[in-house]
């Protein structure tokens, strides 16, 4: 089939894969003003929903070896060279942080006429609660005077595409959830300017674009609209991904070979048909649509992560019987061209596409439809296989989440948010170190919740957000977060730069201190912990009148954290301040909220409410006297009285084990993931069921476990200088695995020897040392390939 250059959107994207730090960037703008401007299309509201389009054509003698350039817009944008579509972004920061992306297009570029094209949009009241946003605006930075031809200047083109306008903008009342991704796009393609991207289209009765002001990079500027700042994470991936089976169809049949593009659909005139398409697995993608003819037909895309049945409840995800689809959608109205392509502005989650397509008095020809995933392009490096076959699909579901859940931030879920909490991206980070050994996206998250901060001293819980939602904890976690960068990664320099901001959290806390009880006092804002029964919206007893326990013991912890952070940059004041109150509050919690009938540690000190939370956090503060540990424990396990733990909660349940060493407990804890497999889940939910979210982040915590507690990989040393390795196999008999490491890669073959023995080969790169700790006994590590022997006793 051959397919026409003038097609919606674009038909050939090849994506270029530019990190950020492979282009070094002129260091005179990164020092205050650039010679571009930031436009904008003049006549039209600054703030509202918008599509526009931007060209400029120029000439080269000849083609270039190197043509940088930098380019940013508000909201978003895509950048077309020639035609090919090369970038988009920018991505996602706040006005102080605004980023901007640096390519090199020579490649793209030929002797004679270019032209530079983008497609920019604001979606205005309608934009996602993570697009943080001023006016519409783009700008084109040449990086020397090689390039300043294309710089954005009042000779670029501009129009509106009235074809756009928003829907799918009652998702949360449809769907009864709390749902704030932006709207859905709807387009009209008689009103599309067919072709606008490409060189030999004539712009001549497009607008001249209208000049804001010059863009600043930060430390300069006395009246910026944006600070600009280097994009600091690679482009997201983009690659074909094609939907799968055809689950269901109404008023049409369809052939075997339409899924593969190979066997176009024709649906007549005057007709009314109905498309179910299962991707197999959850996913994040650009769904694609190609179809000719069919002016005036209307072709409405919806998508789900599972189907619902008349209660509104999803049950198990592969079945499809008695349900149908509610969820966010698309429109597209072809104008009767040929191979017309439509692909929405932003991703979509999803998998299950139904296509619900009525036409008037032209057939539509269905050519084809898939998905172009995208997301963040972690590359898995780590590797875990045992005797358990079953635990591969729990390492790869718990991967797909996890991917599924990283873009140009962290997402909490892609389906309904898109947000980046600390609750959420503290997991997530551990979970990219350990599976891709990258910290990009880490460094950005906590470079975005340093940014975040209120006057008050606290982050705010999610970030970057267009509305202020302060989550106490989460700021706690951000702080662990720190550390846990710290822990994993030599970079003293960065890691110093948020000491200031940790003092601030801390101090917020010190200041709500009840002197009387030498616990937190009554706090503000929003004290989520876990969504368990027993909490009010997620908020334990004593958060908001005063001594709970179990924020107080997670302060704790973190004072904890804190006080080696500060001792290691030699603030030998600060630490031993820290590592005092940590003691203090910790004394006082245990003598007021331990029972010792339940052995447990209650909510308050009135010892009205038990949860597991409270003892999960006593463990992992060192508030449990160490003879009571392992009984503690238990009573966390065992006891069904106490506020049950959900999912996210449960990755801070097996660090504790693994703190007091009974790490052996977690193989049996993996019940509650292999439910949601048995249910049709490819990933994992946000909390038992019903659930809201299907792929939630903070359940993809296996992926990390695997690899820390069952294989027992774990730094020993800040900046992984060195590397414990501590087993705790449970019920397996056999591990295989592999994880990146700074400094190359740690291999592990381990199999049970006899009744409490084990025997096997453990790889480390050359410089790393460590030990291997089994049942007690300590082997030393060094770099290279060792011999593991330790007998039964």
């Amino acid at each position: 089939m051959r397919i026409y250059h003038l097609v919606f959107f674009f038909v050939c994207f090849f994506f270029v894969q530019v990190k950020a730090q492979d282009l070094p960037i002129n260091p005179v703008l990164l020092k205050g003003e650039w010679p571009a401007a930031w436009i904008t299309c003049p006549g039209v509201p600054q703030r509202d929903y918008g599509v526009y389009h931007f060209r400029k054509s120029f000439s080269l003698e000849k083609k270039p070896e190197r043509f940088v350039i930098h380019v940013s817009a508000d909201n978003r944008y895509r950048l077309f060279i020639n035609g090919v579509a090369v970038l988009s972004g920018p991505a996602r920061g706040d006005k102080f942080n605004w980023y901007f992306e640096t390519i090199d297009i020579a490649g793209f570029l030929k002797p004679g006429k270019n032209v530079i094209a983008a497609k920019v949009w604001n979606m205005g009241v309608h934009a996602a609660v993570a697009q943080m946003s001023d006016q519409t605006a783009f700008v084109v930075q040449g990086d020397t005077k090689n390039e300043e031809q294309i710089n954005t200047t009042g000779d670029y083109k501009v129009m509106v595409n009235e074809a756009y306008k928003p829907c799918s903008l009652d998702n949360g009342p449809r769907l009864e959830a709390y749902m704030v991704i932006g709207p859905g796009d709807q387009v009209d393609g008689a009103k599309y300017p067919w072709g606008w991207e490409q060189v030999d289209y004539d712009d001549s009765k497009w607008k001249n674009a209208t000049g804001i002001a010059h863009p600043v990079t930060s430390g300069y500027g006395t009246d910026n609209i944006w600070t600009l700042s280097p994009r600091n994470i690679p482009h997201m991936e983009e690659s074909m991904q094609r939907l799968t089976v055809l689950r269901r169809t109404d008023g049409i049949k369809v052939g075997a070979d339409f899924l593969k593009g190979k066997q176009p659909l024709t649906i007549a005139a005057h007709s009314k048909v109905s498309i179910l398409i299962d991707q197999s697995f959850n996913t994040v993608a650009y769904p694609e649509l190609l179809v000719s003819g069919g002016a005036g037909a209307k072709v409405t895309l919806s998508y789900t992560e599972a189907l619902l049945d008349k209660a509104k409840e999803k049950g198990n995800r592969n079945e499809i019987e008695g349900k149908t689809v509610i969820g966010n959608y698309d429109v597209f109205e072809p104008d009767g061209g040929k191979d017309r392509l439509f692909k929405p502005l932003w991703f979509r989650t999803y998998r299950y596409v139904q296509l619900d397509i009525v036409t008037k008095g032209e057939a539509l020809i269905l050519s084809d439809i898939y998905g172009k995933y995208t997301g963040y392009p972690f590359k898995q490096q780590a590797t875990f296989s045992s005797n358990d076959a079953s635990l591969k699909d729990l390492w790869e579901v718990s991967w797909r989440t996890a991917r599924l859940c990283a873009g140009e931030t962290y997402f909490d879920c892609p389906y309904y948010e898109q947000l980046q909490y600390e609750g959420d991206t503290r997991i997530q980070a551990l979970i990219s170190l350990y599976v891709a050994g990258d910290d990009r996206l880490m460094r950005k998250a906590m470079l975005d919740f340093l940014n975040s901060r209120v006057p008050e001293g606290l982050t705010q819980g999610r970030y970057p957000s267009n509305r202020v939602q302060v989550i106490p904890p989460y700021s706690l976690f951000w702080v662990s977060m720190v550390y846990d960068y710290w822990m994993h990664r030599g970079d003293d320099a960065f890691v110093k730069d948020f000491m200031p901001g940790i003092k601030g959290v801390l101090d917020w806390y010190e200041d709500r201190i009840d002197a009387h009880k030498n616990m937190l006092g009554p706090m503000k804002w929003w004290n989520f912990v876990d969504y368990t029964d027993v909490f009010n919206s997620g908020v334990p007893d004593g958060a908001t009148d005063g001594n709970s326990a179990v924020i107080t013991l997670q302060y704790i912890y973190t004072l904890q954290q804190a006080a080696k952070l500060y001792a290691y940059f030699e603030k030998s004041a600060e630490a031993n301040h820290y590592k005092t109150l940590a003691a203090r509050l910790g004394e006082a919690t245990y003598k007021q909220c331990f029972v010792e009938s339940k052995n447990a540690m209650a909510n308050t000190p009135e010892q009205k409410k038990f949860s597991q939370h409270a003892g999960i956090m006593a463990l992992l503060a060192d508030v449990i006297p160490k003879e009571k540990e392992a009984s503690v424990m238990q009573a966390l396990l065992h006891d069904e009285s106490l506020g049950q733990a959900t999912f996210y909660f449960r990755f801070y349940l097996i660090q504790a084990m693994k703190k007091i060493g009974m790490g052996d407990l977690y193989y049996a804890e993996l019940k509650p993931w292999r439910d949601m497999l048995k249910v049709g889940l490819t990933t994992f939910a946000e909390k038992p069921e019903p659930a809201r979210s299907d792929c939630h982040a903070w359940s993809a915590s296996p992926s990390y476990d695997l690899l820390s507690t069952i294989c027992g990989i774990n730094p020993a040393l800040p900046g992984f200088k060195a590397v414990e390795i501590k087993p705790s196999l449970g019920e397996l008999t056999e591990i295989n695995a592999t994880m990146p490491h700074p400094d190359g890669e740690i291999a592990l073959k381990l199999k049970r020897k006899g009744k409490s023995g084990i025997e096997g080969v453990v790889i480390l790169p050359g410089s790393l040392k460590g030990k291997f700790i089994w049942q007690g006994k300590e082997l030393i590590l060094k770099g290279g390939t060792q011999q593991i022997i330790i007998v039964s006793k």
